[in-house]
């Protein structure tokens, strides 16, 4: 061995990521499994190698004796042979005898061969599913290559992954060679390399998109606190500030929209609802239900369940389409909510119950600042607080043409037309 060896390793070093010591500890392996193969045993062999010039040398140890044992001439020497060498050896000493690895057969030659090979796809395999094991929990691009059944699979580069059937967005098609990201979900080792399972339909993939559009939120000014996601139709997202002059929400949307579209445009046209953090339960709640307008919430953390009373012009926004404006706002935050309108909760006697009914009368909608400490909404007469009036101001547009669809019979002003 010598120079281009070392030339060498350095190379697979650089191009697999594998170690040169790895791969000096895998020729020292060869070696001793060529001298098994060729002598029978290779217990009393020692094989050195300088990492820096790549020379190496192969030491077998043997007893002296005065008569070797034919069983045992690979671990014996004779006192005549041993004299030879020095005359100062005795018996019972040990003599250490080169080995010229020339000496090997071609059987032993390839054993040794393999050994090395096999133990650089070993490191193979171990390299590239500690790289993917570190991205677990991630995003990656990739392509799709083909169908497999109800399952994708999904070229990431040197690895391809299984996008089955129940990480799947109901809707999406894809064709070969489309250029798509995907969340890792798993990264599995077995014997022919990582297994990687992705995902399109995990809530995280929502929070991984923001994280490379938003900066704020790649470097933990913004923090994302909750999501609520029903693959490919709506996700809610709250979000929280740590710095007092930036606005979370803002920072999420981006100018006229930039950044918040830029998500929507990989998960193919998802809506995405960006709401404000807040530590009060009822608050959250209220903001959680957005674009619908609350007269106020009761929570009751224990039981982790809510009563909400809206408008009644608001209480179909409030449920939404197939109750998935409630569904949502239920998962984002934790809570069992009920809505009731205005006219339900007074035929329940709700106000008398809450001890509202002389502070807010009917079609009327107050300050929470007069009704009983538990966090209930803004005013409804004129706009949303100044704290709140960029988000609900961009949002409430933003809704428009949805709202439009969903609730034809409602018109500009919001009331149900005849």
């Amino acid at each position: 061995m010598n120079k281009e060896l070392i030339e060498a390793l350095e190379i697979l070093e650089r191009e697999k990521n594998i170690s040169k010591a790895t791969m000096l500890e895998a020729i020292e392996n060869s070696l001793l499994t060529a001298c098994k193969n060729h002598f029978g045993r290779a217990d009393n062999i020692h094989v050195n190698i300088d990492p820096e010039t790549g020379d190496f040398s192969v030491i077998a140890d043997k007893e002296v004796v005065e008569t070797v044992d034919p069983e045992e001439k690979a671990v014996q020497i004779s006192l005549a042979e041993a004299r030879m060498i020095s005359p100062n050896y005795q018996v019972g000493d040990v003599v250490q005898i080169p080995v010229e690895s020339k000496s090997f057969g071609r059987i032993a030659t390839m054993n040794a061969k393999n050994v090395i090979l096999q133990k650089i796809r070993e490191e193979e395999r171990k390299v590239l599913y500690n790289d993917w094991y570190a991205l677990e929990k991630d995003i990656v691009p990739g392509v799709v290559q083909r169908y497999l059944g109800r399952n994708i699979s999904i070229n990431l580069g040197k690895v391809d992954a299984i996008l089955s059937e129940s990480e799947q967005v109901k809707g999406e098609n894809f064709k070969p060679t489309e250029r798509i990201r995907v969340y890792v979900l798993e990264v599995k080792d077995t014997p022919k390399g990582p297994r990687i399972s992705v995902s399109r339909s995990h809530p995280d993939l929502v929070k991984r998109l923001f994280e490379l559009e938003v900066a704020e939120v790649r470097d933990g000014t913004v923090e994302i606190k909750a999501i609520a996601r029903e693959a490919g139709s709506r996700t809610k997202i709250a979000v929280k500030s740590n710095d007092p002059n930036v606005d979370p929400v803002g920072a999420c949307v981006g100018l006229n929209g930039a950044r918040v579209n830029s998500v929507v445009r990989e998960l193919r046209g998802e809506k995405i609802d960006v709401i404000n953090w807040a530590d009060n339960a009822a608050f959250l709640i209220e903001n959680a239900l957005s674009p619908a307008k609350v007269i106020f919430v009761v929570a009751d953390e224990e039981a982790r369940e809510a009563q909400v009373i809206v408008p009644d012009y608001q209480l179909s926004l409030a449920i939404g389409k197939e109750g998935q404006n409630a569904r949502l706002a239920a998962k984002l935050t934790g809570y069992k909510i009920d809505i009731k309108s205005e006219t339900q909760a007074r035929e329940m006697g709700l106000f008398e119950e809450l001890g509202l009914e002389s502070q807010v009368e009917e079609g009327v909608y107050e300050s929470y600042d007069n009704y009983p400490e538990g966090g209930y909404s803004e005013g409804y007469e004129g706009e949303y607080p100044e704290g709140n009036s960029d988000y609900q101001g961009e949002y409430q547009e933003g809704y428009e043409e949805e709202y439009r669809e969903d609730y034809p019979d409602y018109g500009d002003d919001g009331i149900q037309q005849p």
